[in-house]
């Protein structure tokens, strides 16, 4: 662009070479709208006015040098860097690289410092710090992947195909994207790029080499294809698809989602018109981000032969639009009927006339220049130059420089336009949908954007039912993965030799979960939750403990409670009845202390029974423990008793001075204290406390008393269990002695009863968990108690109650119940 005195004629344009395509024509009447508006518009540059050439040397070395060339040259001379003649004020170029020969317009214009702005792609080999005139309008590669990938991971899309035309992209790809993809779970079932193919039968090698790329992309099920070229690969992968299904005899294409850049676009060429476009129905594109502006629109409808002058364009646009020819017209085909020029492009409903990614770049691209060129004029540096003339003769395009980098203003369309510190547009993208008609003609529908930041948390945002996919899929989201997806529950376990994306699902090891599809491995609940039956979500524990809320608890309360009862009924009988013979026989003292602690054994059990609190924990264990010692000695002072009485029959025994009441409480006040000396040992150094067990059961806490030192629970337990042998042993040798009211029978059968229960508890103390722990010993406590109680008092109070005759000193004697009389 070049900027000149004020002037009438605002458009002067050279064509050097142009091809009649209707949205190239789109892109030069958005240069000529945007010098329009700035040219009428006072408060951007005043009393300067903006003109611009145009230069079009596609694919042409020679020209695209030359055109660099005439830049800075005389207006009607080519006689490059020489001031004569009149010249253009060139302040900026703007460009659209679409071939390596672009290079070339870098290298030169930079020498000049003037400043480059680019409406279209950009390679992705260009360095920006190395290029620092180097202005892009366009997103770069970089973020337009990484909008794609953003677009893949929304629809779930982890199996995708890349294909590129241009060999640099995917070694750029592959160092750069592919690590990031990967990331992100994205694989690829195929990667392909132009082969490098030398010779007279190039054509023939890359269409064979393609063959076989059409081939395994029909056949492959990833559903997605990533394309990426240059501006003229649609058209050339349209011409390789109807080579391959023509000459290779290849099928006709399956329904895939074609997935393209932003320089890439569906154009309608006048003589491949006919070429299929119905494989890229339901194409999506990360496109320019474009917005429609006010009088674009008619501007464009005005456009008409006989009223545009400096338009050069026009006719050839004209005739391949309503398929007529102009007279001495080159481009005409002796079939079309003549151009009236009278045509109006309203006629043609079908024609896109919205404001295309690219037209838009250009719009904002002139007017960034402009904005510059006001910033510069009005600095203070500026200001202090005398005059207009000497302004513009001493304008140099490296001054624009500054400006340029740190400009920043809304266009009409509200959109704000500036760059970063690489000289890049910030901007987002826009997600188009191609929809493709039968009549080869097809519309693109905005269907989302995509912020300037892909992978920021504001994401993307598109509307999933506005999308118009393949008619292979019948309008229903297509699937593009390699496996099934692994439901929650599952996790996914990788094929050998595949990539990993293609896995089987196996379902969460036992007591773990998978909350979301796809789980590379599963999880543990927390200590307080536990997995579902399905694996796929936590439950939260129940709290669980033996109350008296619950039929276990209840059941054991009312043993208990009736237990206590019968002990206290059978101390009323002996009580009522003390004395009896057969009270006075069994020594009552010892009868008395017995069922005292046998009645506390019973309540005792009633401890283990409610929420753990930090009192009963403390007194569980050391009670019951010195309780049955009590009992125990209790009943081991009984049968030693016994044996002493006999053996006092003697009248020459020792033992005699030992039977009697110091016997009997020597034995019990001996045994039971050791047994509190070991409970206080045990308080002293570990004591019991509240604890809560998230471990042992899978569906409950537990809320336990925790021993805290399970050596001291066995050492009490264990020096009960030898009071109990002994008992059993000295009551089993003293069971035959010659008396007929011989306790120590009864007592052996109890202590075989005590001993068994309690050799019983410790295997299923030690295997089962949970609240059934404490169970499992109240019940020991309980039935030992009892066997006590029924073994040693109930054929007593049998004799007492039921058969009240026998108890007499006279039936004793002639029943032979009793030989020895035990003082009392």
């Amino acid at each position: 662009m070049y900027i000149l005195p004020p002037k009438n004629d605002v458009m002067e344009t050279i064509n050097l070479h142009y091809r009649p395509i209707p949205q190239n024509y789109q892109h030069i009447l958005a240069l000529a709208f945007a010098v329009k508006e700035i040219n009428e518009n006072p408060q951007i540059l005043p009393n300067l006015t903006l003109g611009f050439h145009i230069y079009d040397s596609y694919l042409n070395p020679r020209l695209t040098y030359r055109a660099a060339l005439q830049h800075i040259s005389p207006r009607d001379r080519f006689v490059p860097n020489y001031a004569c003649d009149l010249q253009d004020n060139v302040q900026a170029v703007l460009e659209d690289i679409n071939s390596d020969n672009s290079q070339f317009v870098h290298n030169l214009l930079s020498i000049y410092k003037i400043p480059q702005i680019l409406y279209g792609h950009a390679p992705v080999m260009m360095d920006y710090r190395q290029l620092p005139l180097l202005y892009n309008m366009v997103p770069n590669e970089t973020q337009q992947f990484l909008g794609i990938l953003q677009l893949l991971l929304h629809f779930n899309w982890k199996w995708i195909g890349f294909f590129t035309m241009i060999g640099v992209n995917l070694e750029w790809f592959m160092q750069r994207m592919f690590p990031i993809y990967s990331q992100h779970g994205i694989c690829f079932a195929f990667m392909y790029t132009k082969p490098n193919i030398e010779g007279n039968d190039y054509m023939k090698g890359y269409l064979k080499s393609f063959s076989k790329l059409y081939e395994k992309m029909m056949g492959s099920s990833a559903n997605v294809i990533i394309f990426k070229g240059e501006d003229r690969s649609m058209i050339v992968l349209r011409g390789l698809i109807k080579l391959a299904q023509t000459e290779c005899m290849m099928p006709k294409p399956k329904g895939k989602v074609w997935i393209v850049t932003a320089h890439m676009e569906l154009k309608t060429y006048g003589t491949i018109k006919n070429w299929d476009v119905q494989i890229f129905h339901g194409m999506i594109s990360v496109a320019i981000h474009s917005n429609e502006l006010q009088g674009f629109q008619e501007f464009f409808k005005s456009r008409k032969p006989s009223s545009t002058e400096g338009d050069a364009f026009l006719k050839d646009f004209w005739s391949y639009t309503f398929h007529c020819a102009f007279p001495n017209s080159v481009l005409g085909n002796v079939h079309q009927a003549n151009c009236t020029g009278d045509e109006t492009l309203k006629d043609l409903p079908a024609f896109e006339m919205s404001m295309t990614g690219h037209s838009y770049s250009i719009y904002n691209s002139v007017y960034a220049v402009a904005y510059a060129l006001h910033a510069m004029h009005s600095s203070k540096i500026q200001t202090k130059m005398q005059g207009e003339r000497e302004k513009l003769k001493n304008q140099q395009p490296w001054q624009l420089q500054h400006f340029l980098r740190h400009v920043s203003f809304n266009n009409s369309a509200g959109d704000q336009i500036s760059f970063d510190h690489n000289g890049e547009l910030i901007a987002g993208l826009d997600i188009i949908n191609w929809v493709t008609f039968p009549n080869q003609s097809f519309v693109r529908v905005k269907t989302g954007k995509i912020p300037p930041q892909p992978l920021s948390k504001k994401g993307l945002q598109i509307d999933d039912k506005s999308v118009v996919w393949q008619t292979h899929f019948n309008q229903v989201q297509p699937k593009s993965l390699c496996s099934d997806i692994c439901d929650p529950g599952y996790k996914m376990t990788t094929r050998e030799g595949e990539p990993f994306c293609c896995y089987d699902c196996s379902p969460c090891p036992k007591g773990t979960i998978s909350v979301h599809q796809d789980m590379v491995d599963c999880s543990e609940c927390s200590a307080d939750h536990f997995p579902s039956k399905n694996q796929n979500y936590c439950i939260p524990k129940r709290v669980s403990f033996l109350s008296y809320q619950e039929s276990l608890g209840a059941g054991f309360l009312f043993v208990a409670l009736i237990l206590s009862f019968i002990t206290v009924l059978v101390v009323g009988i002996f009580i009522k009845h003390h004395h009896t013979p057969i009270v006075k026989a069994n020594n009552r003292n010892l009868t008395y202390a017995l069922l005292s602690s046998l009645l506390l054994c019973f309540l005792c059990a009633l401890l283990f029974i409610g929420k753990p609190e930090k009192v009963a924990c403390l007194l569980r264990q050391t009670a019951f423990g010195i309780i049955f010692s009590i009992a125990v000695s209790s009943v081991l002072a009984k049968t030693i008793t016994v044996v002493a009485a006999f053996m006092a029959t003697d009248p020459r025994s020792r033992m005699r001075k030992w039977v009697g009441k110091r016997l009997s409480l020597s034995i019990v006040l001996s045994c039971s204290l050791i047994q509190v000396g070991i409970c206080i040992i045990w308080l002293v150094i570990s004591p019991p406390f509240p604890d809560v067990d998230m471990h042992s059961m899978t569906e409950e806490v537990v809320l336990e008393c925790n021993d805290a030192s399970p050596t001291m629970f066995y050492c009490v337990l264990g020096y009960m269990g030898l009071l109990a042998s002994v008992s059993f042993l000295v009551a089993f040798f003293a069971r035959k002695l010659p008396d007929s009211f011989n306790e120590a029978k009864f007592i052996t059968f109890s202590m075989l009863i005590f001993c068994t229960v309690w050799l019983s508890f410790v295997p299923a103390y030690l295997s089962i968990k949970g609240k059934y722990v404490v169970a499992v010993e109240i019940f020991s406590i309980l039935a030992s108690s009892a066997g006590l109680l029924g073994c040693i008092f109930f054929p007593k109070c049998y004799i007492i109650v039921v058969r009240s005759k026998l108890n007499s000193r006279v039936q004793l004697r002639r029943k032979k119940i009793s030989e020895v009389v035990v003082v009392t």
